[in-house]
């Protein structure tokens, strides 16, 4: 179950990066469970990581990693996490490396790896070694679809987003797949996202970039209210157009930033679109803050409120609930014969109460829609944040009831 189409985009291939394809049978015989990209010498790479203190080896690792040396090649394994497995961990992460570095002829450290999946079992890293050759043979620039299909867990379709933009008479492309489906709460979550353009960047400016828009798109989703031990979001950059190096204050940067922009958006929604069990896309727009935080606040309250997303569920206008959770948000002094809450273009709330136009006739019509929008306005200043989520269904619990099974 998922919201929307979900289709595939056609994927325009990233000069300089190749993908590899393989199956170790991690969880299921058969399937394609491993993904390598293959970047060219002088890539640079950036990303942002969970912020869940219990992280997975491989992203302790990948952070080392990434630290040391230009990446060469990322390692991406579905069906275990490989977090909660303590020294063990960290030492079949490293081995996993190793054995792809050996057989690419590069250094452990310029392998970075990531894994999704169960947590707390060991990684079978012999399946995992023994998969590499297929995986290194198979690297093309077509293979996105099938990269896409192969990172996913409890998701029901592949995600991907592409686009090519012209700067200044050069074509810059960017590519793009992500992962996710539950787990899922902004700081990153149970999802994996890996977008790549042959631009020229400037290394600085390229972690500027992942971590504002990696802030502005994925840390704005949430499922569950679950932080995952194994998120991350790489931004690489190949460096193969035609073009001048993109820097801070190049004319091309507000155009690149946003295609870029739009890319990293399109992957996290669909995070959202397809997270377990969802049947609703809902926008929740919060304006008139006086602060980020409070904007934050409440739009993560209304979000994670199991009410609220039950109630979207059943597509049922019981704004009382979405009231309720802008009252409990925490923020102080709240005026709330100033604020005003809308259904799409419905006012809920108004002058500390139902709006006197307001029916429940309107409401179900907002509330029918795959599509909704929760807009608050605090009356207290000129802040505005905004987090996608999404409702909870009856396949939600039957998901996570049954996921080691």
């Amino acid at each position: 179950m998922a919201v929307g189409p979900g289709t595939l985009p056609e994927f325009f291939p990233v000069a300089g990066v190749r993908l590899g394809i393989a199956s170790a049978g991690i969880k299921t015989p058969g399937r394609k469970d491993i993904v390598v990209f293959e970047l060219a010498p002088g890539s640079g790479v950036a990303g942002i990581f969970t912020q869940n203190q219990f992280c997975a080896a491989p992203v302790t690792l990948s952070r080392k990693h990434l630290a040391a040396k230009a990446p060469r090649y990322l390692l991406i394994n579905t069906g275990n996490a490989n977090a909660g497995t303590g020294e063990r961990g960290m030492k079949d992460a490293i081995t996993c490396c190793e054995a792809l570095a050996e057989k690419a002829g590069v250094s452990a450290e310029e392998v970075l790896p990531f894994s999704t999946g169960v947590i707390g079992e060991p990684l079978p890293t012999g399946k995992i070694v023994d998969a590499l050759p297929e995986a290194l043979a198979s690297t093309s620039e077509t293979r996105w679809a099938e990269a896409a299909s192969g990172i996913m867990t409890t998701d029901t379709r592949p995600k991907g987003a592409s686009c090519q933009i012209d700067l200044d008479g050069d074509t810059v492309t960017i590519s793009g797949i992500s992962k996710g489906a539950g787990m899922i709460r902004p700081n990153m979550a149970t999802m994996l996202g890996f977008i790549a353009t042959d631009a020229r960047i400037e290394p600085g400016l390229l972690q500027t970039l992942a971590s504002e828009l990696g802030e502005k798109s994925f840390n704005r989703i949430t499922i569950d209210g679950d932080t995952s031990t194994n998120d991350c979001c790489m931004l690489m950059a190949s460096g193969q157009y035609g073009g001048p190096e993109i820097s801070a204050d190049s004319p091309a940067l507000t155009k690149f930033r946003e295609a870029l922009q739009s890319v990293y958006l399109e992957l996290a929604h669909a995070i959202v679109r397809d997270g377990e069990g969802a049947t609703k896309f809902v926008t929740i727009e919060v304006s008139g803050a006086a602060a980020q935080q409070e904007a934050l606040d409440v739009a993560y309250a209304v979000a994670h409120s199991p009410l609220v997303k039950t109630a979207l569920f059943a597509s049922d206008p019981n704004w009382g609930r979405i009231l309720a959770a802008v009252g409990r948000a925490g923020v102080p002094g709240l005026d709330l014969n100033a604020l005003e809450i809308f259904l799409g273009d419905v006012c809920l709330v108004r002058h500390g109460g139902r709006a006197d136009d307001y029916s429940e006739a309107r409401g179900q019509a907002v509330m029918d829609r795959d599509d909704i929008v929760i807009a608050i306005d605090l009356k207290r200043g000129n802040v505005k944040e905004t987090v996608w989520t999404c409702d909870f269904s009856h396949d939600y619990v039957t998901i996570n009831a049954e996921y080691r099974t």
